[in-house]
């Protein structure tokens, strides 16, 4: 039986009709609620803990949470507003409300997994998640979930906000806004070895934007003007129109998908003595990211020394930034498996850590040991970004970077990257940024300056289908061998 309430929330606050009231009554455990700006959010989540706290009174728990603690200011300041007006007491140290009923709501932060590490053992009947798409990683959050329990039978919750854009944009998009809005989706997972058998979470997406949101509208009639002042076009109509296919502030603003990714039928202009190579970053957890390169010689479709990445294979197991955990000798037949018979690969470059020893032979060993040899990459980070927006914008000629339709991961990941927080000239590491990290490795392993081919096409009298541009490639390294063998 449902306590009886022990206040009535709706004396200092009352939901808006929409979806804020669908947020409060909803029964799902995981809600995704507004995905644009001005739709109501925070209040939202506010008016569920009230509701939440009222019906179950001292067995309600319940934990507020954002990446930076001075985030919360604003919604501390708010509850401050309504709590007080019911009698609940706010303690500014424990930074945490006491409820009329004996219901206690924390407010926390928690930047990374190591923070959601302290909330072992604790127990939440609702966590709410503010801004979800301020976390570069899922990581912190799914570990939030072990605390959300209850032992007295009230119904647990996890309720997470957020807008378009962020660090977290990618994995938020992937996990809650691409199935759709108000469609039940659900993890299931087997728990027979417990003797409990198959058992479901269920998690749903309940979009609220700025027309849903008519107190702000009538409050605050000029709300609307000046959110269209305060950033881009792109910006401002992915808050607006929650449209998630918008990102403004991205790391590589100059990455454009109809002029760089070419269809799958490309691949057959690649001619058979095209100069290829391999990209590789590692990753076990986390995962890896392979990538098949072939240098334009200026013959066939491409500007000269452009880069085509023409095949890809990436180690995920279908969730953010998680990896399959295959071992390496695993990996190597991999990518044996997926290299034509007769395709020349002329080098392989892979993620420095794979040399490291760790009680046992180094990672690029075992490969070896599959007859395939890698070199060290040169990993320089803001000199390896600077080469792949350099490549992504080209010059007079076009770019110098080009993806084939297949490249499905890269493509994914790569126009969401955004910049690091502390160091703006990098971009954010915690994001999943693996596809982007063996990107860099290739173009480090060419680096091209703008206007170094031309100037070498103009040298040599270069002509398309006489003396192709590999033909130059390989007289230059027949000269410096030359010359370090006179040393």
């Amino acid at each position: 039986m449902t306590p009886e309430p022990t206040f009535d929330p709706t004396v200092v606050w009352k939901p808006q009709e929409g979806p804020q009231t669908a947020l409060i009554s909803c029964p799902i455990f995981e809600v995704f609620f507004g995905g644009a700006r001005g739709g109501g959010k925070t209040e939202g989540s506010i008016g569920d803990w009230l509701e939440h706290s009222a019906t179950w009174g001292e067995m309600a728990s319940g934990l507020f949470v954002r990446r930076r603690f001075k985030q919360l200011e604003d919604v501390i300041r708010r509850t401050k507003q309504i709590f007080t007006k019911i009698g609940a007491k706010y303690n500014e140290t424990r930074a945490e409300w006491q409820m009329p009923g004996g219901a206690v709501l924390r407010f926390r932060y928690i930047e990374r997994d190591e923070d959601a590490e302290e909330y072992q053992g604790h127990s939440y009947t609702r966590v709410y998640v503010e801004e979800a798409t301020n976390f570069p990683s899922p990581g912190p959050i799914d570990k939030l979930r072990a605390t959300v329990r209850s032992a007295g039978g009230v119904p647990a919750g996890f309720r997470l906000t957020g807008n378009p854009g962020g660090p977290g944009h990618l994995w938020v998009k992937h996990r809650y806004i691409n199935p759709g809005p108000w469609k039940v989706m659900a993890d299931e997972y087997d728990l027979s070895e417990y003797g409990i058998g198959v058992q479901r979470l269920e998690r749903i997406f309940i979009p609220s934007r700025v027309t849903d949101n008519k107190l702000l509208l009538l409050n605050d009639p000029t709300y609307l003007v000046r959110l269209k002042q305060s950033g881009s076009e792109a910006l401002v109509k992915a808050w607006l129109d929650g449209n998630w296919d918008l990102i403004d502030g991205v790391y590589f603003s100059e990455w454009d998908e109809q002029t760089h990714i070419l269809p799958q039928s490309f691949l057959a202009n690649i001619p058979k003595r095209a100069l290829r190579f391999m990209a590789m970053d590692w990753g076990f957890a986390k995962p890896f990211s392979i990538g098949w390169y072939a240098v334009s010689d200026g013959s066939w479709g491409l500007p000269p020394g452009a880069l085509l990445r023409y095949r890809e294979w990436y180690g995920w197991n279908g969730k953010p930034n998680q990896g399959i955990r295959l071992e390496s000798k695993d990996v190597a037949q991999g990518i044996i498996s997926r290299e034509a018979q007769d395709e020349e690969i002329d080098y392989r470059v892979c993620d420095p850590a794979m040399f490291a020893h760790d009680n046992g032979p180094s990672i690029v060993e075992d490969f070896l040991s599959a007859g395939l040899f890698f070199r060290r990459a040169d990993n320089k980070r803001i000199p390896g970004w600077t080469q792949v927006r350099n490549r992504l914008s080209g010059d007079s000629l076009g770019p110098r970077l080009y993806v084939l339709e297949t490249s499905e991961h890269l493509t994914r990941t790569l126009p969401t990257l955004q910049h690091d927080d502390k160091d703006h000239e990098d971009l954010d590491t915690d994001a999943e940024d693996h596809a982007a990290d063996e990107l860099r490795y290739a173009c480090m392993s060419r680096p091209w300056i703008v206007g170094s081919v031309e100037k070498m096409v103009r040298q040599r009298n270069y002509e398309p289908g006489k003396m192709t541009f590999n033909d130059l490639l390989a007289m230059s390294r027949k000269k410096r061998l030359s010359r370090e063998a006179a040393r």
